[in-house]
């Protein structure tokens, strides 16, 4: 790897060359990762965190008003409101929940390793202050800024209360190149006890724990689906399903994940515009940035639940990643808005031909 001295050097070159790249770009061009790019020049502008990050995130409602931004690679969510009933739960799993109208996030903890303050100047508008939080690859994992109803006083005490000893360069980061276990071919899948097991699904949040039971990967399991139950789609689809739902108003839920954390939105969307290749939700309290030329395959995916049929809309990527997915809004014990269910099912009948 090259010297601090070395990489600081090129990433003053990089920036006065390409001065609005954003600081992911910057990492990928340097070839570190995120959370070592923030470290090159520690001080007033980025402090290192330590500490436990569960207390930290429990203490984020003393800010008030913030947003969270959770992204993965082609993907980003961004949603604003209050941190507050967050609870976390035992086990080697490490996982915790927050659960609002408005910050609504899943947290896989085992995932956070690397915790950053980071203060950006903005010229003419507001500077943000945020929390920035990263695994072991120096990838982040889920982001709080600040927006112009935070308290400001609230978060340089907590970035006192939890600013590490040692304020130097990351060194510890995970380079190692990313394990991807190969897919079991199909004819060693127990296909038929799947999809029993599929049809026999009473609860969403099962999903999952089926895709392990039976060895298969998602992508494949939609696939290999109990006929009727997953219905690949073109590319196109969710920008029909957004603008319907829009044109609408149909309340839907929309899931982003990085390694470390689900976030969810549920409400309505209403300001929807392309820029290049990215398509966005521009509304007050939330936005989307999603990479359209990202999305390789588009499936609707039907679950039976004890409440009726579940009907989700879902993108990945090329090497089988889920990008983003849609529900319409609900709650569990409700069925599911008839609305949602008929504006996806009718997705194959809306596609350009």
């Amino acid at each position: 790897m090259k010297s601090v001295t070395e990489l600081k050097q090129q990433l003053a070159e990089l920036k006065a060359q390409q001065p609005k790249l954003r600081n992911r770009d910057l990492a990928k061009t340097l070839g570190i990762s995120e959370v070592e790019l923030l470290t090159l020049e520690p001080g007033d502008l980025v402090t290192r965190l330590a500490g436990d990050w569960k207390d930290l995130l429990l203490q984020i409602k003393r800010l008030g008003y913030v947003m969270a931004l959770t992204r993965n690679e082609h993907c980003i969510h961004e949603r604003k409101g209050v941190y507050d009933n967050i609870s976390f739960y035992d086990g080697s799993n490490n996982v915790g929940v927050a659960v609002n109208p408005d910050i609504d996030l899943r947290f896989f903890m085992n995932e956070w390793k690397y915790g950053l303050a980071v203060i950006m100047p903005r010229g003419k508008m507001d500077t943000l202050f945020s929390f920035q939080f990263f695994n072991g690859r120096g990838e982040a994992v889920h982001k709080i800024f600040s927006t112009g109803k935070t308290d400001v006083d609230a978060y340089h005490r907590l970035v006192e209360a939890f600013k590490a000893a040692d304020q130097g360069f990351i060194t510890d980061v995970d380079h190692s190149p990313v394990y991807r276990k190969a897919e079991t071919p199909d004819e060693k899948i127990d296909v038929a006890g799947f999809q029993q097991a599929w049809s026999d699904l009473q609860d969403t949040h099962h999903f999952f724990g089926m895709l392990k039971k039976y060895g298969v990967t998602r992508t494949q399991a939609l696939r290999l689906a109990p006929e009727g139950l997953a219905e690949k789609v073109d590319n196109e689809a969710v920008v029909r399903a957004l603008e319907m739902a829009a044109s609408l108003d149909v309340p839907i839920m929309c899931f982003v994940h990085s390694s470390g954390c689900v976030q969810i939105h549920t409400g309505t969307v209403k300001n929807l515009k392309y820029y290049g290749s990215w398509y966005n939700v521009l509304d007050p309290q939330f936005n989307l940035h999603l990479n359209t030329e990202a999305i390789h395959t588009s499936w609707v995916v039907r679950k039976p639940t004890a409440d009726g049929i579940v009907t989700s809309l879902e993108l990945f990527d090329a090497e089988g990643n889920l990008i983003v997915y849609f529900f319409g809004a609900r709650k569990p014990g409700k069925a599911e808005l008839q609305q949602w269910r008929e504006l996806v099912n009718d997705l194959p009948n809306t596609a350009t031909v």
